[in-house]
């Protein structure tokens, strides 16, 4: 099969290389100048320096020539054949992946949807998080913008450095779309990376988006030293947070118990890698946000959609306890001190 990444950031880079190890796969970089240095040196020196990518792996600026890399069909001693000729939107044989950060998965389901030779093949994106200006999830996006196309979702517990040195990694592939959740199985299984089902996507979205926020109030329990008790008890508590939204969106609770859940959350909460964490360990040493976000460099999506989360768990009349102090830690409306004595003050009540 043909698979394209479209975004050369640090997940699109790993996920790409990944898969150029067992299909033709060609990997989309917005910025040409990146696009040719990638495929010169054979690294993306700003995100994964330390990791040379596979020979077989193709990179470039051209968008146009990125999907139809993907909608092509090739076999042994057949060659590479013409969508049109080979299979429909009924059948789609290749896969388009995005990896872009969630707040640009609204323009890249727009262009898919304006491109005809997306429409042969499937889609599935890494963005976790919910929408800043409306909400939403990738899947509710994709409902929107681009209600024609096979979509699906890539989630779980996974940096993207691991992943694209080759450790061993499990992730879990949700979608509605049974022919969607085999060619991300077909795409990606490998020694190295085991891919699970899932027929549940908003459940897998819920939980890759909130753990975020559930990291930043980690890293800041862990930069108080207030022990590892502390820890345990707001990841398990963060856990039945993200259960109780995911279940009102319509997820399945048994989801929140996978990869894309605790599996997820637990990475992201206690990985030294993980951006979200760093952002509430620098909180606790009192740095403002402004200074975190520059000296971090990179996106950390808890910090955009924290926000959104609240609002959203609020017309749905869900309690967010932790997501609701996090969002005054980052707005500056509560010190560390006072986030915690807000959530250890609130009164004693059944745990389920």
């Amino acid at each position: 099969m043909h698979i394209s990444v479209l975004g050369a950031g640090a997940w699109g880079t790993a996920i790409a290389a990944q898969a150029a190890l067992h299909h033709p796969t060609f990997l989309w970089a917005r910025d040409p100048i990146q696009a040719d240095a990638m495929d010169r040196q054979r690294v993306n020196t700003r995100y994964l320096p330390d990791v040379h990518l596979p020979p077989g792996l193709q990179v470039n600026e051209d968008f146009s020539a990125a999907l139809w890399h993907a909608a092509t069909a090739s076999s042994p001693g057949e060659g590479t054949r013409h969508p049109s000729k080979t299979h429909s939107s009924d059948h789609p044989s290749g896969l388009i992946v995005l990896a872009t950060p969630m707040a640009g998965l609204r323009d890249m389901l727009e262009r898919l949807s304006q491109a005809p030779v997306a429409e042969h093949c499937a889609v599935l994106w890494l963005s976790k998080g919910f929408e800043a200006r409306t909400g939403r999830l990738g899947h509710e996006i994709a409902q929107q913008v681009a209600p024609t196309l096979r979509v699906g979702v890539l989630s779980g517990p996974s940096f993207a450095v691991e992943v694209a040195r080759g450790q061993p990694t499990a992730l879990v592939a949700a979608s509605s779309d049974a022919l969607v959740r085999q060619l991300a199985v077909r795409a990606f299984h490998s020694p190295q990376l085991r891919i699970y089902s899932s027929t549940d996507p908003i459940g897998v979205e819920v939980g890759g988006a909130v753990k975020n926020i559930m990291a930043i109030a980690t890293g800041v329990i862990d930069g108080m030293g207030l022990g590892l008790n502390a820890r345990a008890a707001l990841i398990t508590r963060g856990l039945a947070e993200i259960t109780r939204l995911g279940v009102a969106l319509g997820a399945q609770a048994d989801t929140f118990m996978g990869l894309s859940g605790l599996g997820d959350l637990v990475l992201t909460a206690t990985g030294d890698l993980s951006r979200n964490r760093q952002v509430g360990l620098k909180l606790a040493q009192g740095r403002t946000l402004a200074q975190i976000l520059d000296e971090l460099g990179h996106v950390a999506e808890g910090v955009y959609s924290a926000r959104t989360v609240l609002q959203r768990a609020r017309t749905l009349g869900v309690d967010m306890p932790i997501t609701r102090a996090v969002v005054a830690l980052i707005e500056s409306q509560w010190t560390p001190d006072q986030a915690v004595h807000a959530l250890m003050s609130r009164e004693s009540r059944s745990e389920h």
